[in-house]
Parts: structure tokens; C-alpha cells; sequence
């Protein structure tokens, strides 16, 4: 009887701990924030890259041609930089580059330092309009 009473009472301490260990999302309205990693776009002069193993916090980035865009990479998890070939975008680690896109298109931006088994797939859109 006590082994059965001992054994209760572990799973419902483990049942509050679990239930407490949850991250809280929401911000001050109650609303739950987006944590996922964002798959749309914005139009803006300057643009924020996050590089998470082994994937950028966005699918694509969308900027207008004939205007200065500011990059601006930072590393979250791992050892990352960026690269657009097409628009001599060169960063390793965190830092930003200024760059004026002249024609309308799609670019590839990629992971430009070796950073493990998933660095080939570590890409996203620079979408020029």
C-alpha cells in the first residue's frame, strides 16, 4: 500500500513540474507570440537576417529595386555569415552590409562559412521588386 501511495504522489509532483517548465509566449494582452521562424515577407530599406542552425529566421526578404538597403546578419545558434553573390553581399559572423539592388529579380542568399551537415541547405530569397 505505501509503495502504491509513494508511486501517486511522484507522478503528480512530476505532472506540476512539467506543467510549470512550459515557456510563457504571451505578452501583456494574453495574445501568444509567433515563436516559429517567420515564412513572409516585408518590403523595408533595411532588412535583419538571423542565422539558426541550420536555417535563416525567414524563407525570403523582399526589398525595392533602385534603393539603399541596410543588412543586418546576427548569429542566434551556431557559427554563421551570409552571402549574395549577385550584389557583392559578403558578411562572416554578425555585421551588415549597405547595397543598392538595380535590377528586379530573385537572389540566393546563403550561408558563406562551413557551419556543419546542414550548411548546403542553409539558404533564402532576396526578392527584388
Amino acid at each position: 500500500m505505501k509503495k502504491w501511495l509513494l508511486a501517486t504522489v511522484l507522478l503528480s509532483v512530476l505532472f506540476v513540474l512539467a506543467a510549470c517548465g512550459g515557456k510563457d509566449t504571451s505578452d501583456s494582452t494574453g495574445q501568444v507570440e509567433n515563436t516559429a521562424p517567420s515564412e513572409t515577407s516585408t518590403v523595408s530599406n533595411e532588412i535583419n537576417i538571423t542565422g539558426i542552425n541550420f536555417e535563416f529566421d525567414q524563407a525570403e526578404y523582399t526589398v525595392k529595386a533602385g534603393e539603399e538597403v541596410k543588412v543586418i546578419f546576427a548569429n542566434e545558434e551556431g557559427m554563421h555569415g551570409i552571402a549574395i553573390d549577385e550584389l557583392d553581399v559578403d558578411i562572416k559572423d554578425d555585421g551588415e552590409a549597405t547595397f543598392t539592388p538595380t535590377e528586379p529579380g530573385e537572389y540566393t542568399i546563403y550561408c558563406n562559412i562551413p557551419c556543419g551537415a546542414g550548411h548546403a541547405d542553409m539558404k533564402s530569397t532576396l526578392i527584388v521588386t
